[in-house]
């Protein structure tokens, strides 16, 4: 194996591991996006909902 080859292969893999961890941040940022919100809708809810019951008898 040449030096050019064996160049050629190890940035690929260094390529390969960047586009892998650029990938996996993305998803990071969209889950803690998501969690954020749902965070905030539900402490926006009205927290007396549900806990009141109208009885007729």
């Amino acid at each position: 194996m040449d030096v050019a080859s064996a160049s050629v292969g190890m940035n690929q893999a260094l390529l390969s591991q960047n586009v892998s961890l650029a990938v996996t941040k993305m998803a990071l940022n969209s889950a803690q996006q998501s969690g954020a919100q749902l965070i905030q809708t539900l402490q926006a809810s009205d927290p007396y909902l549900g806990t009141i019951i109208d009885l007729k008898a």
